[in-house]
């Protein structure tokens, strides 16, 4: 397994839409284990194959990081449905570090996507599982939970990133 970098924004390569999985192979196992190898050491949630410069349908997720973990990965993720009722939630990013945001989604969703071993299920989530869920799809077509913000929240996070990225290579 491998830590592989991420992505941040405003690198135009967020905006990639991801190509489906056509196969499960060792390739796939092997992209989804580094994922979570890097997702944990960065640390994080959740991660979309393109934050990692892979532009293919995969996600892993781990809401907990303890002996209740239960790691979750969805291959080729299609919204079957959703709740009406949405809430508000922090979201962060890894390709946004530091920056956090309250955005607006729906509080129950079901998913039906591929499993790392190939199988076919379906999956009901609700509240923050259903949220991270969402964020990392959204990943998928190019979309980032800064897209859900107003123009000027999300130009200033984007700006932020901006500048603290030109002070970094400007210390090296």
């Amino acid at each position: 397994m491998a830590i592989l970098p991420i992505i941040t924004a405003p690198d135009a390569r967020l905006r990639i839409h991801s190509d489906p999985v056509q196969t499960v192979d060792g390739g796939i196992r092997r992209l989804i284990d580094d994922m979570f190898e890097t997702m944990y050491a960065a640390p994080g949630i959740g991660l979309s194959a393109v934050q990692v410069g892979v532009p293919k349908r995969v996600i892993v997720i781990d809401l907990q990081r303890d002996e209740k973990s239960e790691p979750l990965t969805l291959i080729n993720p299609e919204l079957v449905s959703r709740a009406e009722e949405t809430a508000e939630y922090e979201e962060g990013c890894l390709s946004f570090p530091t920056h956090y945001a309250m955005v607006r989604r729906p509080v129950a969703i079901e998913v039906r996507h591929t499993d790392r071993s190939g199988k076919k299920r379906s999956l009901k989530a609700e509240g923050a599982l259903a949220m991270c869920v969402q964020h990392e799809m959204d990943h998928l077509s190019g979309v980032l939970f800064v897209d859900h913000l107003s123009r000027i929240k999300r130009d200033i996070i984007v700006r932020k990133l901006v500048k603290t990225r030109k002070l970094a290579a400007a210390a090296e």
